[in-house]
């Protein structure tokens, strides 16, 4: 999956991972976070990719934002 088109699939995961994790950030952070994890998961997720389309690139944002909240509440925000 094209690098940009992970950041603006990441921007909408990021939304929906700080909603899924309960995390009120603002609007630049949450993309932020969006866009790393959909780059950490889309680079992660590429073969699943190749098997099931689009769709589990979105997953893949999904996930990669998730681990990058929790890496973030974690280690970083202490």
């Amino acid at each position: 999956m094209p690098v940009v088109a992970l950041i603006i699939i990441g921007a909408a995961a990021g939304f929906l991972a700080t909603r899924l994790m309960r995390i009120e950030a603002d609007i630049p952070t949450t993309m932020l976070i969006g866009i790393v994890g959909a780059l950490v998961g889309g680079f992660l997720l590429r073969t699943l990719l190749a098997v099931m389309g689009w769709l589990s690139g979105f997953v893949g944002a999904i996930l990669g934002a998730l681990l990058v909240i929790w890496i973030w509440q974690t280690y970083i925000k202490r």
